[in-house]
């Protein structure tokens, strides 16, 4: 699937099942949750923070796709086609960072 075939399929999703998009400020907010839920499962399997029971059974890949899909909800309501904008940051990133990685010392 590509980016956009993920966006258009978000958005028939919402038109057909969801019935509308929550307003932006909310879907910024369950966003923000989503970031949350993902923080907290990463920092028990990769940081230092025990399992509680309510973690158990909870995967990185679900976590990560329900920010992609809030994401995705946010592109769609404000014009912004992901593709193109992944497209231009690549480019931003090429320009920038051509040597900052390769030149920092803590990276090597």
């Amino acid at each position: 699937m590509t980016i956009e075939e993920a966006q258009q399929q978000v958005d028939q999703w919402i038109k057909t099942v969801g019935v509308r998009y929550f307003n932006e400020l909310t879907n910024l907010g369950i966003l923000m949750e989503e970031v949350g839920e993902l923080s907290r499962l990463m920092v028990r399997q990769y940081g230092e923070q025990s399992f509680k029971e309510s973690d158990k059974g909870k995967e990185l890949s679900d976590e990560m796709a329900d920010v992609l899909w809030v994401l995705i909800c946010l592109a769609n309501q404000t014009g912004v086609d992901l593709t193109k904008a992944l497209e231009k940051n690549f480019e931003k990133k090429n320009i920038r960072d051509i040597n900052r990685h390769r030149d920092n010392e803590k990276l090597q």
